[in-house]
């Protein structure tokens, strides 16, 4: 559960800032460098190709989603390591799901290193395992009928 006043909006071009330095103080699927991911891949995700939700506490961004229409991807869903288990990624997940599915009845994917929490997360929230991706990570995905029977519950 959620402790703490949070607000979960829907993401704009000036919560970039805050979203990348979620991004860069993740212990587990760590980038490279701070120069991986840039505000342009922010921007292209946020306008026309996908939609974002961040997480909110005491005016700070602690959370954030993002999902790539273009390919079906969950292209981000972190949360600050201060934050974690509080309900805040099950929340992002959700809200992230709930838009996506009534957008389209497409198979959706993610990709995640292996053996890390994060995995063991998408696992207990109903995405079912389908393989490695070339970068090694494991691929999840999620379709609309798994998606009404564990996150709606119909």
């Amino acid at each position: 559960m959620i402790a703490g006043r949070v607000n979960f909006r829907e993401a704009t071009q000036k919560d970039i800032g805050g979203m990348h330095v979620i991004r860069m103080s993740v212990k587990e699927n760590v980038l490279s460098g701070p120069f991986v991911i840039t505000e342009a891949d922010y921007e292209y995700f946020l306008t026309d190709h996908g939609k974002g939700w961040v997480c909110e506490a005491n005016g700070l961004i602690v959370g954030f989603s993002i999902v790539d229409t273009d390919k079906n991807n969950v292209w981000a869903l972190f949360v600050h390591r201060d934050f974690e288990k509080k309900g805040i990624g099950k929340e992002l997940q959700r809200l992230l799901l709930h838009w996506f599915f009534n957008q389209s009845r497409q198979t959706l994917w993610l990709g995640t290193a292996a053996g890390t929490r994060v995995e063991k997360f998408y696992k207990v929230n109903g995405w079912k395992e389908t393989g490695k991706l070339e970068n090694g990570e494991v691929r999840f995905e999620m379709t609309f009928a798994d998606y009404c029977k564990t996150v709606v519950g119909y």
